[in-house]
């Protein structure tokens, strides 16, 4: 199994949160799974514009060069992706958010009908599995909540479901065990 984590931790001095996420790695490591940690806050990765370019300029792929091309082509060459996060401000960070913006190329501009709601077409023939794994400190359950919501739609049009959501507060086996029943 090859899993991406999006590692959303915008701050280094967070050391907790990156710790968790090289802990699961290593675990993941050790069971055989392929593991591609992507710490975002070392790449280059600019707001999505709406321009509307990856559609129809440069079909799958953003025209303007950074490095969501690379978080592409792993995202859609994994089996699993990993959405990582400490929660800010009620949501997961910017840097998260705005990379989850820059993987709109990996879907076509065309909609179709789905359970009676719009959503784009697919690009590729298989669209890797999601999880979610929030620091929720300083968040309340209502933030939680919406967050898992968004996640959950944002699943729908990578024609998934969200397959788990854990916390850091639990034993990084927890994760294991979540990703080990997909």
């Amino acid at each position: 199994m090859k899993i991406t984590i999006l590692n959303g931790n915008p701050d280094g001095r967070n050391t907790d949160f990156d710790l968790f996420i090289e802990k699961l790695s290593i675990f993941l490591d050790k069971e055989q799974k392929k593991v591609r940690h992507l710490k975002l806050r070392g790449m280059d990765i600019k707001y999505c514009n709406g321009c509307w370019g990856c559609w129809v300029k440069t079909p799958g792929e953003c025209q303007f060069p950074d490095d969501s091309k690379t978080v592409c082509e792993e995202v859609i060459n994994s089996d699993l992706v990993l959405f990582a996060s400490p929660m800010i401000m009620g949501f997961t960070s910017a840097l998260l958010k705005k990379t989850m913006d820059k993987l709109i190329p990996l879907l076509h501009p065309y909609i179709e009908f789905v359970r009676k709601e719009c959503h784009h077409r697919k690009r590729y023939d298989k669209y890797p599995k999601i999880g979610l794994l929030l620091d929720k400190t300083g968040a309340d359950e209502e933030d939680v909540a919406i967050t898992v919501s968004i996640f959950e739609r944002f699943a729908l049009n990578f024609k998934n479901r969200l397959n788990f959501v854990e916390y850091t507060t639990h034993p990084v086996q927890e994760v294991m065990n979540e990703i080990n029943n997909l």
